[in-house]
């Protein structure tokens, strides 16, 4: 079922029909009204199949979420609100926030770097004299 207009995420947006959207009972309390109305969302998109991502965003998706796919489709599944526009809302902003976590660009490495010679021998110079402070201010030695 096709609900609404595309999903944006960053630069990237997912068109329509690429998202999958399913409504159910919610479970919990909630009186008669839980009994007769389809609140819960679940927000389907094919990951592995959607052309939108581009290949190497969808790449970086599939590697970053294999925990969470199923055959290469993410579901996101919300029964937090009791009215079905407020569950949508979520599940869309929920999508939106587990992508572009995963097709975000890999953070730089770290590049180790040294202490300059003379930043090595400033630290000694200031370990010397915090050293000749506490000498002094010991007892003088017994004679």
């Amino acid at each position: 079922m096709t609900v609404g207009e595309g999903l944006t995420i960053g630069s990237v947006t997912v068109p329509a029909d690429a998202l999958v959207w399913r409504f159910s009972r919610s479970s919990g309390p909630g009186g008669q009204h839980v009994n007769t109305s389809d609140t819960r969302v679940s927000l389907s998109l094919d990951v592995a199949g959607c052309a939108a991502l581009g290949s190497t965003r969808r790449a970086r998706a599939l590697e970053r979420l294999s925990g969470r796919l199923v055959d290469g489709v993410l579901t996101v599944s919300v029964q937090t609100h009791r009215s079905q526009v407020r569950n949508r809302a979520e599940a869309r902003e929920r999508m939106a926030a587990l992508l572009a976590e995963a097709m975000a660009p890999p953070t730089r490495e770290r590049r180790a770097t040294r202490p300059s010679r003379g930043a090595k021998r400033r630290r000694l110079d200031a370990k010397r004299r915090r050293g000749e402070i506490k000498r002094a201010r010991s007892r003088p030695p017994m004679e």
